[in-house]
């Protein structure tokens, strides 16, 4: 409701402006009174108000609009407009708007009124004219980015398919315009892509790439669209790189690259970043992150000391402070990696660091890992299961914490039993029903690893992991090759060129005597992600080949990356090799 508060500066200022005395002339002529608002005007805008507030909206509404058109006052259109709505009365708010852009037809607040109000109403092929209007009205320096911000409007719009039906005919001028052509066809493949219609938006991003290769929004667009089954988004993405990028979307692309698990190459691009830009605070974190990963312990701690020096000379020129998670996953990182080192006093230190209550799971987790190191792993059990749970995203953290706990101290039947709950709890939890079945592997129960990972293959068949899980047992075991070969072929149909699947793979083909083609895939897989599993699946086919100075190699590499790595140990030992 329009409050009285709100009524007032606007009365005030339209009845002063109408009944004002002009001051004591100095020239002959007095200056002449704004008389657009005469008492009788005055009062019918103060019975409007009165009237919206008794809960006569119709009456309010017809005598604002009333007044609006006697004045041509945009405030008064806009009061008429924000009634109308707040009766919900949509069509009455449209031609208010409709009236108010009639009566001032350059005014871009009229022109966005009408197109939002007939968004609201689900008119989208009305939309055409007032978005066309929009770009128009925009400044000719500012075009471009008022069209990448147009499917802003459509947030809200269930019917996506016309948006972008609307959208591509408003910016038809555009579409064929290098130099607004990249960001009409980057906002008509953003709402193909809300449409569901991926490869209408892959088309839109190289449409766009081809009015101009330096545009980000077509790269952006093809980020989104990076996928399996989109293999040419990809090629928009790297043909942008390949001239003078933004550094930000050279992050963006390493992003992808890690969420598709290809952390080799994710590993380089995020490289060139730190290298062409070292002031990247944001770089460092996920160079040092990858480092850590890899197990390259000091290379990683440079990085992560990089980005806190970045972010303490941040602070210190009076920039907005980086996240708290973003600093807490350093501190977490740089205690594992004394962890590791045993120097237990500095893992505490850099864990002492972290204050974000977000983050307290981890970091108790983190300290519980120490203890355990130490040998206490009933006291790490009880850190992590005092810990509150204020959400059951805390929860689900608890769990697995626990869980990994238990089995990197190889207490395998008491992860899986407190997995076994879990999963009798939330029977649709399959990332906690996949670690159920590895760990039944690990006890020495095939038969119930498969039937659990069957049920997983059931009811989530995209479930990649399964089949990949399932076919390398199969081959580790020996048996039932041709199955297993099937299966790992089905986990790469949904995740190409992923580094463990070939490893997986690579195994098969070795136990089934074909040694030559298992080492061109291992080789391939190691090179993506050194490994130290599968260092030593690698190193196990070039041993067999004769390979020995080779094979002695790669398990040297493999054990540096994890000395600890239980396939590497038991093949060495199996082997009866000590390299």
């Amino acid at each position: 409701m329009f409050s009285r508060l709100r009524l007032l500066p606007l009365l005030l200022t339209c009845a002063l402006a109408a009944h004002a005395q002009p001051p004591a002339p100095e020239a002959p002529e007095p200056a002449p009174v704004n008389s657009s608002l005469d008492g009788e005007l005055f009062y019918q805008l103060l019975l409007g108000e009165l009237s919206v507030q008794r809960g006569e909206a119709g009456t309010g509404y017809s005598l604002m609009l009333d007044a609006a058109r006697k004045t041509g006052d945009a405030r008064l259109y806009q009061r008429a407009v924000e009634i109308a709505l707040e009766a919900r009365a949509g069509e009455s708010a449209l031609q208010a708007a409709r009236a108010w852009k009639q009566a001032q037809p350059e005014s871009r607040e009229a022109n966005r009124y009408v197109l939002q109000i007939l968004i609201g109403l689900n008119r989208l092929a009305e939309t055409v004219e007032p978005l066309k209007r929009e770009v128009a009205l925009a400044d000719p320096n500012e075009r471009t980015l008022t069209i990448t911000l147009l499917p802003r409007y459509f947030a809200r719009s269930s019917d996506k398919k016309a948006a972008a039906e609307a959208m591509e005919q408003a910016l038809a001028e555009y579409l064929g315009n290098g130099t607004n052509g990249a960001a009409a066809w980057s906002s008509v493949g953003r709402l193909r892509l809300e449409a569901g219609d991926t490869a209408g938006a892959l088309d839109a991003a190289r449409r766009g790439q081809a009015q101009d290769a330096r545009a980000e929004g077509p790269v952006l667009l093809a980020l989104v669209l990076m996928a399996p089954n989109q293999p040419g988004a990809e090629t928009i993405v790297r043909k942008y790189l390949e001239g003078h990028p933004l550094v930000e979307v050279r992050l963006a692309y390493t992003r992808a690259l890690l969420d598709a698990q290809r952390y080799a190459e994710a590993g380089s691009q995020v490289q060139l970043v730190t290298d062409e830009k070292p002031d990247y605070a944001e770089a460092w974190l996920i160079r040092g992150t990858l480092e850590l990963q890899d197990n390259r312990l000091d290379a990683a701690e440079r990085s992560l000391k990089r980005f806190l020096d970045l972010m303490q000379a941040r602070r210190g020129n009076g920039a907005h402070e980086e996240s708290n998670r973003a600093l807490a996953q350093a501190y977490l990182s740089l205690a594992q990696i004394a962890e590791q080192r045993k120097d237990y006093k500095q893992a505490e230190s850099w864990l002492a660091r972290i204050n974000s209550p977000e983050d307290l799971v981890r970091t108790q987790s983190r300290r519980a890992g120490i203890l355990a190191r130490q040998g206490k792993i009933n006291e790490a059990r009880a850190l992590i299961r005092k810990l509150p749970e204020r959400s059951p995203a805390d929860a689900r953290v608890k769990l697995s914490s626990e869980v990994q706990l238990l089995r990197d101290n190889k207490l395998y039947q008491q992860a899986y039993d407190l997995l076994a709950e879990a999963t009798q709890r939330d029977p649709k939890d399959y990332d906690l029903l996949y670690d159920q079945a590895t760990l039944a592997e690990k006890l020495g129960h095939p038969d119930e690893m498969e039937r659990i990972l069957r049920r997983i293959m059931a009811e989530k068949p995209d479930y990649h992991h399964a089949y990949n899980a399932l076919g390398y047992s199969l081959a580790d075991r020996g048996v039932r090759l041709a199955e297993a070969r099937q299966l790992i072929l089905k986990a790469l149909e949904f995740a190409p060129g992923d580094p463990f699947i070939n490893d997986s793979l690579g195994w098969v083909e070795f136990r089934d005597g074909n040694r030559s083609e298992a080492q061109r895939i291992l080789e391939k897989a190691y090179r993506a992600r050194p490994d130290a599993e599968i260092a030593a699946h690698l190193g196990e086919v070039l041993w067999s080949l004769g390979q020995r100075e080779q094979a002695l190699s790669v398990w040297r590499e493999g054990l540096q990356l994890n000395p600890e790595n239980e396939t590497l140990v038991e093949t060495l030992k199996r082997l009866r090799v000590k390299p």
